[in-house]
């Protein structure tokens, strides 16, 4: 079985305001449907039985037309940030009770067409603390950041560009809980700072995918995937 899915969700999404003003990011209308709708499916056609959402800004609503997820096929908890927003690492450290030794992590934007199977199979043979999927975009479809090589990375960065960055961080993790043992709890930090830690660490694997990824972080990716999906008839 493979393991549950984090899925991040709980941004303010600024990029694509004024839709998400009142209306989270994961539950912007794509082909018809919630994006989460379009999110879970594919989840459950590779075999995911479990997803945790990181939730915070508008939570509730995702929570309120999702429920339990009995109606998507995939079981379904809800992880809330609080008071306080804690960033994508702080909200995964508070999601760790209900995620376990180890798990997947998406990003709650992603739309990413491609087997978990292997990946799972791959991290559990890497014996590393985390994993990163990538795709070398050569800064195709967003800004690269990642130099990759021999099933490692070897530098993550989104700030500071390297002529040598070839790839892209894919937007699809796995990590055993125990990389998140340094960091404080009920602390805003950012995953990339747990990635790049990792690194560090040489506790980072790289698995290297071939399909592009497509997102909805910005209104021009929002507009490519009603495309790819509203053709596909609300599949995938």
């Amino acid at each position: 079985m493979l393991p549950p899915v984090a899925i991040l969700a709980g941004g303010l999404a600024t990029r694509l305001r004024p839709i998400t003003e009142k209306v989270p990011k994961v539950l912007v209308p794509v082909a018809g449907k919630p994006f989460l709708d379009h999110q879970l499916a594919l989840l459950r056609r590779e075999g995911i039985t479990r997803a945790v959402l990181c939730v915070g800004h508008l939570g509730e609503m995702v929570q309120r037309d999702f429920g339990d997820g009995s109606a998507h096929g995939v079981k379904l908890e809800y992880s809330f940030d609080g008071p306080v927003l804690l960033g994508t690492g702080g909200a995964l450290k508070r999601a760790l009770p209900m995620l376990g030794e180890k798990f997947f992590v998406l990003y709650g934007d992603s739309y990413l067409p491609i087997p978990f199977g292997p990946v799972a199979e791959f991290f559990a043979q890497s014996g590393r603390a985390g994993l990163m999927t990538v795709f070398q975009n050569e800064g195709r479809y967003d800004t690269s950041n990642v130099v990759f090589g021999d099933g490692e990375i070897k530098v993550y960065d989104k700030k500071n560009k390297l002529p040598e960055m070839r790839h892209i961080d894919y937007g699809l993790s796995l990590f055993k809980a125990s990389a998140f043992d340094e960091w404080p709890g009920d602390k805003t930090f950012d995953l990339a700072d747990v990635m790049q830690r990792l690194v560090a660490q040489k506790q980072l694997a790289g698995y290297e995918v071939k399909q592009r990824f497509y997102e909805i972080g910005s209104h021009a990716g929002l507009a490519e995937l009603e495309g790819l999906l509203g053709g596909a008839k609300g599949g995938g």
